[in-house]
């Protein structure tokens, strides 16, 4: 299957900025899209970002004009520039991605998630 490794995550003040990372690896045929996604304490997971293979970006309307997702397809990479973070940005944030592996005659369909890493944005 696909791993998803993130790091990045921390403590930061309001106003603040942070890059996440996430790494995919595996028996990887080729990575449709890539994501971002949050789940504060006592909320559900919500979509943060995400991004096709061609580069088509979809965020979230509260972080709209302050996150940036991109990433880098030689690489298997995602990534999220967060600036001006608030409070209301504390979570733990895990990177998705989906796309095909290799099977053992044709590929398969995958669908993976990371083990998150934390975002602590304070007042």
């Amino acid at each position: 299957q696909v791993q998803l490794v993130e790091s990045g995550g921390g403590l930061v003040q309001a106003g603040g900025s942070l890059i996440l990372s996430c790494a995919a690896s595996g028996s990887i045929v080729s990575i449709s899209a890539m994501g971002w996604y949050r789940q504060a304490p006592g909320n559900q997971r919500e979509m943060v970002a995400t991004i096709t293979s061609d580069g088509s970006r979809n965020y979230a309307d509260s972080v709209k004009g302050r996150f940036t997702i991109s990433r880098d397809n030689g690489k298997n990479m995602v990534y999220l520039q967060m600036n001006s973070l608030e409070r209301e940005d504390t979570g733990v944030y895990y990177c998705n991605a989906d796309g095909r592996v290799h099977g053992q005659f044709l590929s398969r369909p995958f669908v993976s998630w990371g083990q998150g890493t934390q975002v602590t944005v304070s007042s």
